[in-house]
């Protein structure tokens, strides 16, 4: 497939009947795993590609690494990646369409969490809406094919800390259908895990809703029937698999000779 095909599939994955589920991938070995496993696509995580790379979450590697280190994702494997942007690293929307191109993405996260200002201790700073519902609108302007996944940021800790169910949820909602109507094609509520909050959202949000999800949370299955589209786990692959290293490492160094 093509660049474009591999657009058109991601799109169409979103469009049945069941959750996608896309796996998240680190490098380019970790990728020819998840796509040779069967899966239809695969994402990056930034957490996981950042802390291979050495470096901490959140915009804290240099762009053009973790582009470089997503590109040996996309080109590594024959289906579609979904490259997860972060915020986009403060480049204008065209020159970060530009970059997702190179990288072979088939689509992107986009977050409207603030990377990179002063620390005030009041925890995670939020985009203002019509901002991001700009920047959302050049994007798509820049790529017509690419499937805009717009992260909603307000379920993550230290966003709105003192709001409660309901205003979460209505301010949720109200940014998922602003960067809908700016051109997004998907809303990703991290860190949403409450059953009730879920189906809300999927009642509320007309597009596919991506989950990630995390030990505690409703089942996979569960989550199918409460509507979700999307099934992401971030970084929650490459932390098992370093889980596993670390118990090998630690029967080697004590004498242990290692099932591999």
């Amino acid at each position: 497939m093509d660049l474009s095909e591999k657009k058109a599939l991601l799109r169409a994955l979103h469009d049945e009947h069941r959750p996608l589920i896309l796996p998240n991938a680190w490098d380019a070995a970790s990728a020819r795993v998840l796509a040779d496993a069967g899966f239809a696509a695969i994402a990056t995580a930034s957490a996981a590609v950042s802390a291979s790379l050495g470096y901490g979450d959140g915009e804290a590697a240099p762009h053009e690494e973790m582009f470089a280190a997503a590109g040996r994702v996309a080109h590594g494997v024959d289906v579609p990646v979904s490259v997860d942007a972060e915020a986009g690293y403060g480049l204008p929307p065209a020159e970060l369409a530009a970059r997702l191109r190179e990288t072979g993405a088939a689509g992107c996260n986009l977050e409207d969490t603030v990377h990179g200002g002063p620390d005030t201790g009041a925890g995670r700073v939020l985009a203002d809406v019509a901002e991001q519902a700009e920047r959302i609108a050049a994007l798509r302007d820049a790529d017509r094919e690419l499937f805009i996944n717009a992260r909603v940021d307000v379920y993550a800790p230290g966003a709105i800390p003192d709001a409660s169910d309901a205003e979460r949820l209505e301010e949720a909602v109200g940014r998922a259908r602003a960067y809908l109507d700016a051109g997004a094609d998907g809303i990703f509520t991290i860190m949403v895990s409450d059953e009730a909050a879920i189906a809300a959202l999927v009642e509320r949000i007309p597009a596919p809703v991506n989950v990630l999800y995390r030990p505690g949370m409703p089942s996979i299955a569960r989550l199918g029937e409460l509507g979700v589209r999307r099934v992401t786990f971030g970084p929650g692959l490459h932390r098992a698999t370093l889980t596993v290293l670390a118990r090998l490492a630690e029967g080697l160094y004590v004498g242990e000779t290692p099932e591999l």
